[in-house]
């Protein structure tokens, strides 16, 4: 089974457990903790991916490391992944669960493109545009393209929205192109 699939069905079980208890946003937290610990801690990934060191010593680690700051079926779900040896693919299950939180929130993370950086309220226009056009709450991740010239791009899932000043004028000059202008004015 590829890594993907394992991943969704491990955070599809960890999201229907959170959902049963009400608790799908502390959940989700516990397994960003987990992930945090995983990005930041030297060489914990390295400890908790080796396959030297078995499964109880890496539990005792985990269970003196996450105790008390993760929920107990979080903590419970990660001393299962070690169990059955998918610690490799803990970031990808904590990013598909974001994934399984936001939809059920109705939220949409949409990559944006702009030319300069944008203002505090300008963000806060931006989003409130995104989130009236996709018809759900709109995380905007703002990334200053200087290339663009103006203007804005925007992608959500496969969507791309294509408002940059470099466009339209690709646009303008492919119309110029093909347009016949004809010199007999009769």
């Amino acid at each position: 089974m590829r890594e993907e699939t394992i991943a969704r069905n491990y955070a599809s079980a960890l999201f229907d457990l959170a959902a049963r208890e009400n608790e799908t946003e502390g959940y989700g937290a516990g397994l960003d903790a987990v992930v945090a610990l995983l990005d930041e801690v030297p060489g914990f990934r390295e400890f908790l991916e080796t396959p030297r060191i078995g499964a109880e010593e890496k539990k005792r680690v985990l269970r003196g490391s996450l105790e008390g700051r993760v929920p107990a079926h979080v903590m419970n779900f990660i001393l299962l992944v070690v169990d059955k040896r998918r610690q490799r693919v803990l970031d990808q299950i904590a990013t598909e669960y974001r994934d399984l939180l936001d939809q059920s929130l109705g939220r949409s993370h949409v990559e944006v493109h702009v030319a300069r950086p944008l203002g505090e309220g300008e963000l806060s226009d931006i989003a409130a545009e995104l989130s009236r056009i996709l018809g759900k709450e709109a995380i905007p991740h703002v990334r200053v393209k200087p290339e663009l010239l103006g203007g804005i791009v925007f992608r959500s899932g496969d969507t791309i929205f294509d408002g940059s000043l470099r466009r339209r004028l690709q646009r303008m000059r492919r119309q110029l192109m093909t347009t016949d202008v004809s010199t007999d004015q009769g």
